[in-house]
């Protein structure tokens, strides 16, 4: 019987279409599972599109668009990146998906209910992450670090709050023991600084008024609809069958690896463990957490809006290139500074010049060898 291999990439937001930024995780994360297919095991990659986030609406809303009509073509348009990038993925999973991922979030949140409750809370919430801030947690100008120069909403509100404090010190022993483990060591070390500063619970859901009526609704609850993070994290299950098809769940989870971003590392590292701990299921076993993509110094980002877009590189130059600069010009952990200069001399100096020229002088001495 053949070893299995489950491995996710990050979910996308899909407020706006993908930048150079998304190529680089997908590339990483589909060489790591053509590894593993050489090694012969069963292996299924799976992502999708993080439907159900604010930024979504908004985006939407400012496009003048119907919100499904918007998202179905953006998601469209991340499902046709990974095609001319030549990555497969086995499962391309939907945030917006009633019949597979709408129940199983709901799955989740019930057998989490033990550590759920409802409370008034008042805060500043970054729209670019989908989270709520402390004050102490941004910078002097009152701004996510992740988002320099986007406003945060104040938001106050009745929501449902779960009880993250609750898995403080068993999040710490995981992690340390590398039950959960975290590559590279300064990412694991990092998010043990994070636990170790002391966790506060967590909104898990926003208002119908908030959420536009868009999202999963909270179960027993018409008025609410699940927070973001509870619910993208869980495509990396409901992609698999959790919720609506056990036996294929049980097969494939727990995930081998989940492939991220280092800016969404505390929503993988400590909260999606948290849900899982309280649900009663097993966790991931790795997080491999890469570097951004940088534009002088400055992270990639549709919410900032300094991106490249992958698709003019692609048409012109295929998608070899493009991947060959993701893993040997990029490192796998830290940020690389992308520009089209750079990508461009890679390709001629490294490729179009240096295999260029092996490939002719072999088919010189090719051609030598059969002149005799």
């Amino acid at each position: 019987m053949k070893n299995k291999f489950y491995l996710t990439c990050a979910i996308p937001y899909v407020n706006s279409p993908p930048h150079v930024g998304h190529v680089l995780g997908f590339v990483q994360g589909d060489t790591i599972a053509r590894y593993h297919r050489l090694l012969g095991e069963d292996v299924l990659a799976l992502s999708g599109g993080d439907e159900n986030a604010l930024k979504n609406v908004q985006a939407a809303e400012k496009a003048g668009e119907p919100i499904k009509e918007f998202i179905d073509r953006n998601t469209q348009l991340f499902f046709d990146l990974t095609k001319k990038l030549n990555v497969q993925f086995d499962v391309w999973q939907k945030g917006s998906d009633q019949k597979t991922h709408f129940p199983s979030s709901q799955k989740l949140w019930k057998l989490c209910e033990k550590d759920i409750y409802t409370k008034k809370y008042s805060g500043l919430y970054c729209v670019g992450c989908e989270t709520f801030y402390e004050k102490e947690e941004l910078n002097e100008k009152g701004e996510c670090f992740e988002h320099p120069g986007k406003k945060l909403d104040e938001v106050e509100e009745e929501n449902y709050f779960f009880k993250l404090s609750r898995y403080q010190d068993q999040l710490i022993k995981l992690i340390e023991s590398s039950e959960l483990e975290i590559v590279p060591e300064e990412r694991k070390n990092e998010v043990l600084s994070f636990l170790k500063g002391g966790l506060q619970d967590i909104s898990i859901s926003r208002s119908n008024e908030r959420a536009k009526n868009w999202g999963v609704p909270v179960p027993g609850d018409d008025k609410q609809r699940i927070y973001v993070w509870f619910d993208a994290l869980n495509i990396y299950q409901s992609g698999i069958g959790f919720g609506w098809d056990e036996e294929k769940y049980k097969k494939w989870w727990p995930a081998d690896v989940h492939v991220i971003g280092k800016g969404i590392i505390r929503f993988h590292a400590v909260y999606w463990p948290a849900f899982l701990l309280s649900a009663g299921l097993r966790l991931p076993k790795k997080l491999f957490v890469h570097g951004y993509y940088t534009v002088n110094g400055q992270k990639m980002s549709k919410t900032i809006g300094n991106v490249y877009d992958p698709i003019p590189l692609l048409e012109k130059y295929g998608a070899d290139p493009l991947r060959y600069y993701c893993l040997a010009k990029t490192s796998p952990f830290t940020d690389g500074d992308f520009s089209e200069e750079k990508f461009i001399e890679a390709y001629n100096s490294n490729l179009a010049n240096g295999l260029g020229n092996l490939v002719a002088r072999v088919a010189k001495l090719c051609e030598r060898e059969l002149d005799f």
